[in-house]
């Protein structure tokens, strides 16, 4: 028996079990898939294959690149400093928190402590999109106001994370260029792309947006990079195509949420080690507060004052975290900065923020202008 086709066919059960879930119960399928993720690592023995790992990897580029291409450019001049506020203090105020706490107070070496703060600073611009689309609220200012501020939270998770241990090789100068050649060429030839082989069962506009994204993460694979905040910067560079286009942009919504992001959560709960958690549940809630708190307590004030009605929902939302997170950590256990055990615990933290939060938030604080589910 083929074993990755025993996995393809378990996860795809999953993944049709977590739709049904998500129905009945109202909660944004997100959110089961990575608990249908945890139940298949830790329960059915599942290890994540190498297509998984790319497939989820995929997934979160195309996510981010799509919740570019629905921010609206005019609206995101408009509300500059607002998304930059919420999002500046939403990096700052858990990275300079967590990183204090796991140096003093935990003891971590100072190096790990930072890649500690790194990956607790984090907001799931991959979490943050999928809720903001199943609920509608990716069409409303509220939604783009979010998708806007959490990009400005993962520039700084970015920033910080290459300044203080990324080396500068030739292939990042590369990765630099490539993403700078697609940002000017993209945009000035989708409108023709668009015009000459749009609206087309067989989809040329979708297949060329994700060969572009396949080779901006090529060439950050090879810079020791990541492809999602060029990702997201190429959607906002073709948003006006998009707009100018629906239909492709619902299309390229279809082929995302029904076939790459189910693998994409379900990979991030499969990140969570039950026993890990067990061994050091302490931990665990000590950095889920360590997270949390400084988020909220840092967020909420600025979201009150440019969105009161929706400020807590805006905090919720931005206390997510998942992909940059994960990356983060998965960095410093391959540069030896961090051991096993801290590698599990902060993972379990960053998937713990993805889940928590986002069900508070749907619960009893979703937006009136949330579609009814």
């Amino acid at each position: 028996m083929d074993n990755a086709l025993y996995v393809a066919m378990v996860l795809s059960i999953l993944i049709l079990l977590a739709s049904m879930i998500s129905v009945e119960l109202g909660v944004t399928v997100a959110i089961v898939e990575i608990v249908l993720g945890v139940v298949a690592g830790n329960v059915l023995g599942i290890d994540p294959p190498e297509w998984l790992n790319f497939l989820a990897t995929f997934a979160s580029v195309v996510l981010t690149f799509l919740a570019g291409a629905e921010v609206d450019p005019g609206l995101l001049r408009t509300k500059f400093k607002e998304s930059f506020l919420i999002g500046g203090v939403s990096f700052l105020a858990p990275f300079l928190f967590a990183w204090g706490f796991c140096q003093l107070v935990l003891g971590w070496e100072p190096r790990a402590a930072l890649i500690g703060g790194i990956a607790l600073s984090t907001t799931s611009l991959a979490v943050v999109y999928a809720v903001l689309v199943e609920t509608g609220l990716n069409k409303a200012e509220i939604g783009k106001l979010i998708m806007a501020a959490t990009f400005v939270t993962d520039l700084g998770t970015v920033l910080a994370l290459t300044l203080l241990f990324v080396r500068p090789t030739p292939w990042l100068l590369a990765f630099v260029g490539v993403s700078a050649a697609a940002l000017f060429l993209m945009p000035r030839l989708e409108s023709w792309f668009f015009g000459r082989y749009g609206n087309r069962v067989i989809e040329p506009e979708i297949k060329g947006a994700f060969a572009v994204l396949l080779a901006l993460m090529f060439f950050a694979e090879l810079a020791q990079s990541h492809a999602v905040l060029p990702a997201f910067l190429l959607g906002l560079a073709v948003a006006r195509v998009f707009h100018k286009y629906p239909p492709q942009l619902q299309s390229f919504r279809v082929v995302a949420f029904a076939f790459l992001t189910p693998f994409f959560f379900l990979k991030g709960g499969m990140n969570i080690s039950v026993s890990a958690v067990v061994a050091n549940v302490g931990l665990v809630a000590l950095l889920l507060g360590v997270k949390l708190v400084p988020k909220i307590a840092g967020v909420y004030p600025v979201a009150r004052r440019y969105v009161p009605r929706d400020a807590w929902y805006t905090t919720l939302l931005m206390s997510t975290g998942l992909t940059f997170g994960t990356i983060s950590s998965l960095y410093g256990l391959n540069a030896g900065i961090i051991d096993q055990t801290q590698f599990s615990v902060l993972v379990t933290v960053v998937v713990l923020t993805a889940i928590l939060p986002t069900l508070i938030a749907q619960r009893w604080f979703t937006p009136s202008e949330a579609n009814d589910r």
